[in-house]
């Protein structure tokens, strides 16, 4: 498998990357070391994880479950080496963590610590921000932009920004974290990050984690130019927009087990337009013969900007059949006809 740079690191990863939020929910722990070997056998090398995990439900009493499941497997397995690890730091509001306090420099250490201990290892890889403490345009915000109104200036921001970088400049040098990764941000807030880190005050920015997919393509604007220059190169999730571009929620259907059955809206991706944005991928893998799961998947790996595209899968059937397409290569064609149908389509939620 092609294996891409994390910024200007020297951490080559996997244009995949297995995706672990439902390892302890959806997916049970014996299921899930399956999945950790098979992925591996694959080529894939890049394993993505975070403190809160698992969701669907999220639950405080399951919070850092993913990352323990996984813990257990590397002393199991002994393989620590073969996987670029990344995971993150929730940020402000999640009250089952840390009841719901920013992202700070009195956090980071501690956080870091605790992930460690949960992942059974000496180092993470890549650590990121799982979500900026001012708030960001994801998770449906797009539509409904406002500034942090609660007395937050400029300059508080980026003393906040700074005294964090700081932090993480400690662990980098400890030698617990390797490289440093943002998620949930935007083109201003991740220029701010490259200024302060510019100026010497903590680790560069090195990727971006945020949602991208046939269905949602906010990030084809400022960041994918930012990604590009800046060489903070992105970690799409959400590829399959939570399985809706493989057709299996058309026509009212709803697999029992499968996300939808647990969250009836998908984190608001459920709207009146989606379903007939999803017919016409669905339209286009039919017209080529082409699986609509892979190709979804596919398709993110021709944009310019990508590192790597996190899929999640909640068996190891599911992740067969993605493993069977990741050498697919879409041609020029069927990506013209995406694009057409976006362009029919746009911003479906």
């Amino acid at each position: 498998m092609k294996q891409n740079r994390l910024g200007r690191t020297d951490i080559m990863v996997s244009e995949y990357c297995l995706g672990t939020m439902t390892f302890g929910t959806q997916t049970d722990e014996a299921d899930a070391h399956g999945q950790l070997d098979m992925a591996l056998d694959a080529g894939i090398n890049f394993l993505d994880t975070a403190e809160m995990y698992p969701v669907n439900p999220i639950r405080a009493e399951t919070i850092g479950d993913s990352e323990a499941i996984i813990g257990r497997w590397i002393e199991k397995s002994g393989r620590r080496g073969d996987y670029v690890l990344a995971t993150k730091h929730s940020g402000e509001g999640l009250k089952a963590v840390r009841d719901g306090a920013p992202i700070s420099k009195d956090s980071i250490a501690a956080t870091v610590e605790g992930s460690l201990k949960r992942l059974k290892t000496d180092y993470i890889d890549l650590y990121q921000f799982h979500w900026p403490n001012r708030g960001s345009f994801m998770f449906r915000k797009n539509w409904s932009f406002a500034p942090w109104n609660s007395g937050h200036t400029l300059d508080d921001i980026r003393a906040d920004m700074e005294s964090c970088l700081e932090a993480l400049q400690e662990q980098v040098d400890k030698g617990n974290i390797r490289a440093f990764g943002l998620s949930n941000e935007g083109a201003w807030g991740t220029a701010q990050w490259l200024q302060l880190s510019e100026a010497g005050k903590g680790p560069r920015v090195s990727t971006m984690q945020n949602e991208y997919s046939m269905l949602c393509r906010l990030y084809d604007t400022d960041l994918a130019e930012m990604s590009i220059y800046e060489e903070v190169g992105l970690i799409a999730y959400s590829p399959l927009a939570t399985g809706l571009l493989t057709g299996k929620y058309q026509g009212g259907e709803i697999p029992e087990g499968s996300r939808m059955s647990i969250n009836d809206n998908l984190g608001g991706r459920v709207s009146p337009r989606v379903f007939a944005a999803v017919e016409a991928y669905l339209e286009i893998a039919r017209k080529h013969d082409l699986d609509p799961t892979q190709m979804a998947l596919a398709w993110c790996k021709t944009r310019p900007f990508m590192a790597s595209v996190i899929f999640g899968a909640t068996s190891q059937t599911q992740l067969a059949h993605i493993i069977a397409g990741k050498d697919l290569e879409l041609s020029a064609d069927v990506v013209a006809e995406i694009d057409a149908a976006h362009k029919a389509h746009p911003m479906p939620y």
